[in-house]
């Protein structure tokens, strides 16, 4: 199991897919953020996401902590194997998750960990939220 490995240490602002976590959680953390004199606001549509996920970056962030090879190869085959579309047609993906995969939304926090905590390293006075 992935989710194991990486929840313990996802940031805390971090809301959207996660066990306990969610809409309302993000936004009583942005409150806190507002009533502690945090005033501007910064929101940002991650348009088509899950469709452009880089799946070499993924592979990546994943083999980092991930050290079974087998497990590795088999989440790389998935991500590229083809998606048979209503007409029958058979598309190779060569980037995004699947939308609806029970991982996508694993993979999403395991790619959008990276900025959370690169913006909160980069400029302290910044507090991020994501729902």
């Amino acid at each position: 199991m992935l989710e194991p490995i990486y929840e313990p240490t996802f940031h805390d602002g971090s809301h959207g897919f996660r066990r306990g976590r969610g809409a309302q959680t993000a936004i009583a953390k942005a409150r806190e953020h507002l009533a502690a004199g945090y005033t501007t606001i910064v929101d940002i549509d991650l348009a088509k996401f899950f469709d452009r996920v880089n799946h070499q970056r993924l592979l990546s962030r994943l083999a980092q902590r991930v050290k079974d090879k087998g497990v590795l190869q088999l989440i790389g085959q998935m991500l590229k194997a083809k998606v048979v579309l209503p007409d029958g047609t058979r598309v190779v993906s060569e980037e995004g998750t699947p939308q609806g995969g029970p991982l996508s939304p694993l993979f999403s926090n395991i790619v959008l960990d990276e900025l959370e905590w690169g913006v909160g390293t980069q400029r302290t006075e910044v507090r991020s939220v994501r729902g």
